[in-house]
């Protein structure tokens, strides 16, 4: 079966598949500037980081496109500030930047160019990345499908899959090549409280796919770790600190206590993009907080009386001495993190 594309250009627009509508409806959304590309991720439309990452790719050649018939030095000017906007749109998914910066690397290497030739490069250099991650994720598979037992009953949190990137997934990868190999594999998916990403996200691409999957309520999982009915846990990431601190969806580190407590092997599955060296520690992952309706409201109904105070981060932070392994296109690796992760290229 085809996996479904959430990231995709063509006919000149980037094609979103709107993961604000999944799984009710399957909605595109069209963006035909980089404003529209800033709302997408800003609001959802396209969410996980390297599906940000890519989307952002996109939004730079788009800006550059619009800005094509200005001169040189305005030309520039204009991209950088469109590039500042996209920066600003989700400050906790590393892939965001990295995305933005890789883009601006090849802007000051062809900055002898004339103005046309530079955003056909763009073009292509947003084309590549978006390539990129489908074999990246894929090699990310086939490394960490050799953590998983036969027959594993595996716990997973948020979604990580196709929808969160341009193709395949990564913890939700890691899930995919170890089922192409034992289908008695069962996954159980938290719902993901406050967007729901388990229960709409996950479960849709499990279904698609005839993975066996059982949903269940975020504060189920302590339970089941508990009664010894879940073999793993595989998380994605939003940004690694080069000590192995882990920035995830909000719960994650909750998850990563309990399967310490019970010996439970608990693995984050990202792109070596996702890794940020310039961080020493977690302490110093700016962490997004959103709008307090997210939590208030569930498509439009009120759920908490009027009045009453909400807090609602994005993410939290495992800890690095609460993860078994970091899975990469570049293999597994294991404690101590520093040694391990600044030793790799992240090119």
């Amino acid at each position: 079966m085809d996996i479904v594309k959430s990231v995709e250009f063509k006919g000149g627009k980037l094609v979103l598949l709107d993961q604000r509508r999944l799984p009710g409806v399957k909605e595109y959304f069209y963006c035909e500037n980089y404003k529209e590309v800033e709302y997408a991720i800003a609001n959802m439309v396209v969410r996980g980081a390297p599906a940000i990452g890519a989307a952002a790719a996109y939004g730079v050649y788009l800006a550059a496109r619009e800005f094509r018939n200005y001169g040189k030095e305005e030309f520039f000017l204009k991209l950088k500030e469109a590039n500042r906007i996209l920066l600003a749109s989700r400050p906790t998914a590393v892939n965001l930047s990295w995305a933005v910066k890789r883009m601006e690397k090849i802007m000051e290497k062809e900055e002898d160019w004339d103005v046309p030739e530079i955003v056909d490069i763009l073009k292509d250099e947003a084309d590549k990345i978006a390539r990129e991650d489908i074999e990246i994720n894929r090699s990310i598979g086939r490394y960490g499908r050799e953590l998983v037992p036969e027959g594993a009953r595996i716990l997973t949190h948020c979604n990580t899959g196709a929808l969160a990137t341009v193709g395949y997934g990564t913890a939700l990868g890691v899930i995919r090549a170890a089922f192409e190999r034992d289908e008695s594999i069962h996954v159980f998916a938290t719902e993901t409280r406050p967007w729901l990403q388990g229960a709409r996200l996950t479960a849709f691409e499990l279904r698609e796919e005839g993975i066996p999957a059982t949903v269940i309520v975020d504060s189920v999982a302590a339970t089941l770790i508990r009664d010894g009915k879940i073999d793993l846990i595989i998380v994605g990431a939003d940004r690694i600190a080069a000590n192995g601190d882990t920035a995830n969806k909000i719960g994650t580190f909750m998850l990563s206590e309990i399967a310490k407590n019970f010996s439970v092997p608990f693995y984050v599955a990202a792109p070596v993009s996702t890794i940020d060296l310039e961080l020493d520690s977690g302490a110093e992952i700016e962490i997004e907080e959103r709008a307090p309706e997210e939590v208030t409201h569930i498509q439009g109904i009120q759920l908490v009386p009027g009045g009453v105070n909400v807090y609602n981060p994005s993410f939290d932070i495992t800890p690095h001495e609460n993860i078994d392994g970091i899975i990469t296109e570049k293999g597994v690796f294991r404690a101590p993190y520093k040694e391990e992760l600044t030793g790799i290229s992240l090119l």
